[in-house]
């Protein structure tokens, strides 16, 4: 690990040089790159240095006490000993932790789909709850979240939603909430009071730029309709309504909530981007398929990963068994311990893998 974080410590001295190269600076495709490479090392190399401090410290306290000393300040360098030895321990599992190889998609801004699943009008209302947690979470971040393609029923519940969500790191904080999100209570239309058990599924995916995934134009049928509102209602008079059909793949998306056909455009082929990344990320995911297994997942739409419990008012994270009972927090916003632990584990079992 020590020769690894000297190999970083001169690679960042050398990219410091580097990015102030007034060469460098005039080929900004070049010193963005550099920088984004000199901001990924910086924590690193940041923490190093402080463990080489720590180092150093031991040694002026262990060659202090092969000298004869007083007996208090024989003790005063002992304890100081003891907690560089505690700091040291630290420091090391900090420095291994970013050492962990980083994804390339943690940076990135968020395509996020919620649809409802079994369960009816339920489901729906459900799906709208989950969009409620993610809006409010989003906010708390001071993320900005946008509404690219909905299809809501008629009581508020959602059938169908698509949003894009941009900020700092928002990948790196929710790509673990992909999968099938089930909640178990009893309906407001129930008259019986049973307990139902509904579904919805939860996609997270980074949006892709332009280096990420290239599309032939002449691989797209885009067609113009007249959007609709609920139950068929006309909302707009023009052919502002906008679907993509990706030949190669079969994929379509639909987009209708902006009044001009090229935002209709544009944020369809945000979502279809987005779409063909992940295919092809799921392809390499797949020849690393034994990796996979022993992580904490973060892309399979058919995993059951969370159980929402009114009753009993808890939510269980059935990946890594945790149980936290404060879902009305939860479902406002609240969700940074359930997030955290998810990474926390996730960077063990990838800890363990390094070993």
């Amino acid at each position: 690990m020590l020769e690894k974080l000297d190999f970083l410590e001169g690679k960042y001295s050398e990219l410091n040089k580097q990015i102030s190269d007034p060469e460098i600076i005039a080929d900004q495709d070049k010193w963005k790159k550099l920088m984004k490479e000199h901001a990924y090392l910086e924590p690193i190399v940041e923490k190093y240095r402080e463990y080489k401090k720590v180092l150093d410290g031991m040694q002026e306290a262990k060659e202090l006490l092969e000298d004869k000393l007083e007996k208090d300040f024989k003790e005063m360098v002992e304890i100081e000993l003891e907690e560089l030895e505690e700091k040291k321990e630290k420091l090391e599992e900090e420095l291994k932790i970013l050492l962990i190889p980083k994804d390339p998609n943690d940076d990135k801004n968020v395509i996020l789909e919620i649809r409802a699943g079994a369960g009816g009008e339920e489901a729906a209302l459900f799906a709208a709850d989950l969009l409620r947690m993610y809006t409010r979470y989003a906010e708390r971040q001071g993320w900005k979240i946008e509404t690219m393609s909905s299809n809501i029923s008629d009581n508020g519940g959602v059938k169908e939603i698509i949003v894009l969500i941009q900020g700092h790191g928002v990948y790196s904080r929710l790509k673990y909430e992909s999968g099938v999100h089930r909640v178990q209570r009893i309906p407001a239309t129930e008259s019986g009071g049973r307990i139902h058990t509904s579904t919805a599924t939860v996609a997270v995916l980074p949006e892709a730029e332009d280096v990420d995934i290239q599309i032939n134009q002449n691989d797209l049928r885009i067609d113009v309709f007249r959007s609709s509102g609920n139950g068929g209602q006309s909302v707009n008079t023009t052919d502002s309504a906008v679907r993509i059909t990706h030949l190669p793949t079969g994929m379509v998306v639909s987009c209708q909530d902006e009044k001009s056909q090229l935002k209709n455009k544009e944020k369809a082929m945000k979502i279809l981007k987005a779409r063909l990344l992940e295919i092809e990320q799921q392809k390499q995911n797949e020849e690393i398929a034994e990796n996979r297994k022993s992580q904490v997942g973060t892309g399979d739409r058919s995993e059951r990963i969370r159980t929402y419990n009114f009753p009993q008012g808890r939510i269980t994270d059935h990946r890594i068994g945790l149980t936290v009972y404060k879902l009305e927090a939860f479902l406002d916003g609240e969700i940074d311990e359930m997030i955290d632990a998810l990474i926390t584990s996730d960077q063990a079992k990838k800890l363990k893998e390094m070993e």
